[in-house]
């Protein structure tokens, strides 16, 4: 579980988030919605790490992560997972070497037990065959695998996904959905997701997040968010739904 408190952050005069509080649990689906310029990422960047709230602190099943010791920052790191919106892989480094990159860097691991890993989580991804291809090889939508894959290398406890379906059609976004959803529930992980996916948001959001302006107006589940009374969340709905028409 992953518990936030109070998280405020300025950039010069502009506040991009205001006193924003939550829970994300474990095993579950956790949606952050809202749109562009709302403070969904930032917000996500605070609760990792990479950016320091000016006010708020985040718990990670009861460890103060923001204002932790460098030990418990570090124990903390290597149970987090990360997939980035453009999936950030390194170019130069084939499928298996980005995939094993954070075993590098944070185990000592023997190489075959680094590749043993490697190529289970390949596996579980579907892509057991591409570990020696490089990035500019493979498509979209396989280097959204590759990073899940390098997300879940460590045995990640908490998944943050940042916007996972960017720049992917209807269908891989789908199955990248499914893929996300497939590996929370299997491994019980604590996974949080931005995004503005409407389709994401009615497939998968266990529990979802509204933010506006900064604030938190708004939290339910994919069961009761078309019932919601407010009014911002209401318009982003629609503009959803419009846009994805328009789109047809």
């Amino acid at each position: 579980m992953i518990e936030f408190r109070n998280i405020s952050k300025t950039f010069g005069e502009r506040k991009v988030l205001d006193d924003v509080s939550g829970i994300f649990e474990k095993g579950k689906l956790s949606l952050i919605i809202g749109g562009s310029g709302t403070g969904k990422s930032v917000l996500l960047k605070c609760i990792v790490g990479l950016i320091k709230p000016d006010v708020g602190f985040a718990l990670y099943d009861g460890r103060n992560f923001t204002e932790g010791d460098e030990s418990t920052k570090r124990e903390i790191r290597k149970e987090i997972g990360m997939l980035f919106q453009g999936s950030a892989l390194f170019d130069s480094k084939t499928v298996e070497e980005n995939v094993r990159f954070p075993l590098d860097m944070l185990t000592n691991m023997s190489m075959s037990e680094k590749m043993d890993r490697v190529y289970f989580c390949l596996k579980r991804v579907g892509l057991e065959q591409a570990g020696k291809r490089m990035p500019s090889e493979i498509s979209g939508g396989m280097k959204k695998r590759v990073g899940i894959a390098r997300a879940i290398v460590l045995n990640s406890q908490y998944l943050f996904c940042d916007e996972p379906n960017s720049g992917l059609d209807p269908l891989t976004a789908i199955r990248i959905d499914e893929l996300i959803q497939e590996i929370t529930y299997e491994y019980q992980t604590t996974t949080v997701v931005v995004t503005h996916d409407m389709n994401s948001v009615m497939g998968i959001g266990d529990y979802i997040m509204f933010l506006y302006q900064g604030k938190k107006v708004w939290e339910g589940n994919k069961n009761n968010i078309l019932e919601t009374q407010e009014p911002a969340l209401k318009e982003f709905l629609f503009c959803s739904q419009l846009i994805r028409e328009m789109r047809k």
